[in-house]
């Protein structure tokens, strides 16, 4: 009954850790959507940040939430990715999981900018204002991006590793296939490369790759976890 009972909660934690990254993929998705048609494009001008920020505070502040919940549904996935290839390979599973979710976690202390920039906006569009206020406000805002900004590199700088880790301790793992594998190291290996670029020059765009790297992996990962849950009950 013991041992009934062991299997069938292990097949329960493979089964909901990848319920789990199917939702944080798909959410992540839809935080792009609702940056795509609510938020738009970066401004151009410095004073631009602040000046339409009220206009898309409602939806900054579902961009924010939804992006945290993502990162946090992720978590459980990589938990039992681990549980999976510890018993066969216990260094990198535990290595590559301890990084992923690290990464993660560093990333979710710059998941809610809109909490920092509101105040910002307030004194801005305050009726007392100078333009004088006004510009420096401009510059503090510019200033605290970069610091989420930088928090935001300093997350994703975990995750290629964690796909390097993870990926080598599938290789010989019954239970993953060898086009898991690969994927998960080439997804690795294009983040490192990526955040290479990123930290040489923090404007350029490459880090996004980083971004559908984790998006792919937790979604593929995922769905084979469950596949596994199924061919096991």
């Amino acid at each position: 009954m013991t041992e009934v009972l062991k299997y069938t909660q292990e097949n329960n934690l493979l089964k909901w850790g990848g319920i789990s990254g199917i939702a944080g993929s798909t959410i992540f998705i839809i935080v792009f959507i609702i940056v795509g048609v609510f938020v738009g494009a970066d401004p151009i001008e410095l004073d631009d940040w602040v000046t339409r920020f009220p206009e898309i505070l409602t939806a900054r502040v579902f961009e924010n939430g939804l992006y945290l919940l993502s990162l946090i549904l992720w978590i459980p996935t990589y938990l039992a990715i681990f549980h999976v290839l510890n018993k066969k390979a216990l260094a990198p599973a535990l290595f590559g999981t301890a990084l992923g979710i690290i990464g993660l976690v560093i990333m979710a202390t710059g998941a809610l900018p809109h909490i920092a920039t509101i105040p910002l906006s307030d004194i801005y569009h305050a009726s007392g204002a100078t333009p004088a206020d006004r510009a420096s406000i401009a510059l503090m805002w510019q200033a605290t991006w970069g610091v989420f900004d930088a928090i935001l590199i300093a997350g994703l700088m975990f995750t290629p590793l964690a796909f390097l880790c993870l990926g080598a301790s599938m290789a010989n793992h019954d239970m993953f296939s060898k086009r898991a594998s690969w994927l998960t190291v080439i997804l690795g290996v294009a983040g490192l490369g990526a955040i290479g670029i990123s930290l040489v020059n923090p404007a350029s765009p490459s880090a996004a790759i980083v971004v559908f790297g984790l998006i792919i992996f937790h979604a593929a990962m995922s769905m084979k976890l469950i596949r596994i849950s199924a061919s096991n009950s």
